[in-house]
């Protein structure tokens, strides 16, 4: 048995859980599933960031102590587990005790190792963003990705991470491991990024002027900067430091991500983890951004669209299915409530449930003491390949083919007629059908995993009895 650890970002706890990260989630979920259905030992990690001025500012506007504020949002993000199904092994909070060790251990080494300096410095720096700004970075003199908020002028003396030191580094490994960040418009915009020069980077704050935030080690005036310490869960939660601990068989992890942290996690963690000379990550998978109808997700415009909504609407698998089959793997999508409509009354309804119910309403009429067990021979080796490539839509795409197909086949066969006038060949035809519907709920264990194991449920025996509805149409 082999280890498949994969992890999460892990998203700040400034404000109730949102789709964008939901879709994140649910496809390490799905690659999580799918490893684990082939027998790979999974180590599937996600959590909660809590530290940095963004959550400083949050917890003081709502008169909350940093930690009880924390505490409130960490239990709605560790509550997506039940939500959305998914099967994380670890939920690491950057404020529990072994990660803070951690990180200050990982200060050290990269310390011991000459990568941490000490300077007066001034930058235009995004609280939105956790991250320093360039000139050529902004649009109008503000951050394109939060226009909203001003910048802050920071002017003090912090540490610095020699993230310079490591250029050469990072282009030899983007070349000897070409598909180390996918898709591949991702590696290429990461690649072009270090070519053009790295500036080193702050990796604390005085803490007279921003108290939340793990103690730098040796300096109690200096808190480490929040991106340095989150970075390093993905370590700590597998143990490290400690010898013997899981990190020794979990580590290298998959890591996935939205682009807004291609920088963070294809670069300055990368370089991070050469500074204490541990081996870079697996592979970095870079999604897009998640709209709604349109425009970008804000509370001002009040289109942020909260997953436990559409999990209360429509149901887990349903919502599942929406973010893994009705969004794009790789480029920005946008949700509409309306494709939702349309995606549960054709695929999920009409599609899939129509399918499951008929066919076994007519082996119990026609066959009642039983069918045949017949095995569809289906294009696994391109599921994999979807897997491989990170395309969780042409997964689904791959599933609902054969969907489609085993509905065309009841339209062509009509096997509830030909029972009539031939009923070994309309026998065949059901078995077959109950064939391909046994592969279908074996390939959506990873996407829609409830009623995928209903379905397999029902048909497990040979004598098929009819159902429930696997999902009631809706009134619209």
């Amino acid at each position: 048995m082999k280890t498949y650890s994969i992890t999460t970002t892990l998203p700040y706890v400034n404000a109730d859980p949102h789709i964008g990260f939901a879709l994140e989630i649910v496809q390490a979920d799905m690659l999580a599933r799918y490893h684990r259905s082939k027998g790979d030992d999974v180590v599937f990690n996600t959590g909660t960031d809590e530290h940095g001025q963004k959550i400083y500012q949050k917890a003081i506007e709502a008169g909350l102590d940093p930690k009880t504020y924390c505490d409130e949002y960490a239990a709605k993000f560790d509550g997506l587990k039940s939500a959305l199904n998914l099967s994380y092994t670890h939920f690491v909070r950057t404020t529990d005790e072994h990660h803070i060790a951690a990180a200050q251990e990982f200060w050290k080494r990269c310390d011991a190792n000459g990568d941490i300096y000490k300077k007066q410095y001034s930058i235009k720096y995004c609280v939105g963003c956790e991250l320093e700004k360039t000139d050529s970075e902004l649009v109008e003199g503000r951050c394109p990705i939060h226009p909203n908020r001003d910048l802050d002028l920071i002017e003090e003396e912090n540490y610095f991470f020699a993230f310079s030191k490591y250029q050469q580094k990072l282009l030899d490994l983007y070349r000897e491991r070409p598909d180390f960040v996918m898709p591949q418009a991702r590696m290429n915009e990461i690649r072009t990024f270090v070519e053009g020069g790295l500036n080193d980077f702050s990796i604390s704050r005085l803490k007279s002027k921003m108290p939340w935030g793990v103690s730098v080690p040796g300096d109690d005036d200096q808190v480490m900067y929040v991106w340095f310490d989150a970075l390093v869960n993905y370590i700590s939660t597998l143990g490290w430091p400690t010898e013997g601990s899981l990190f020794d068989s979990a580590w290298p992890s998959v890591q996935v991500a939205g682009k807004d942290n291609l920088r963070q996690q294809t670069a300055m963690w990368q370089a991070m983890l050469m500074s204490v000379g541990i081996e870079p990550s697996k592979q970095v998978f870079i999604h897009g951004y998640v709209t709604a109808d349109g425009q970008k997700m804000s509370k001002s415009i009040g289109n942020v669209i909260n997953p436990y909504d559409l999990v209360n609407e429509y149901g887990t698998d349903a919502t599942r299915l929406y973010l893994l089959g009705g969004m794009p793997s790789w480029q920005d999508g946008d949700y509409s409530k309306e494709q939702f409509e349309i995606l549960f009354a054709t695929k999920l309804a009409n599609g899939l449930g129509n399918l499951v119910s008929r066919v076994a309403a007519m082996c119990a009429k026609s066959f009642p003491e039983g069918i045949d067990r017949v095995v569809y021979e289906g294009n696994t080796a391109a599921l994999a390949e979807a897997i491989s490539e990170y395309d969780f839509r042409k997964y689904v795409d791959l599933v609902w083919d054969v969907v489609d197909k085993a509905n065309v086949k009841i339209g062509t066969e009509e096997p509830f007629k030909l029972v009539k006038v031939d009923v070994a060949a309309a026998k065949k035809s059901l078995s077959e059908l109950a064939g391909m519907i046994r592969w279908i709920g074996v390939a959506l264990e990873p996407v829609i995993p409830t009623t995928a194991a209903e379905i397999l449920r029902r048909y497990e025996s040979d004598i098929l009895v009819a159902g429930e509805p696997l999902f009631p149409r809706r009134d619209r």
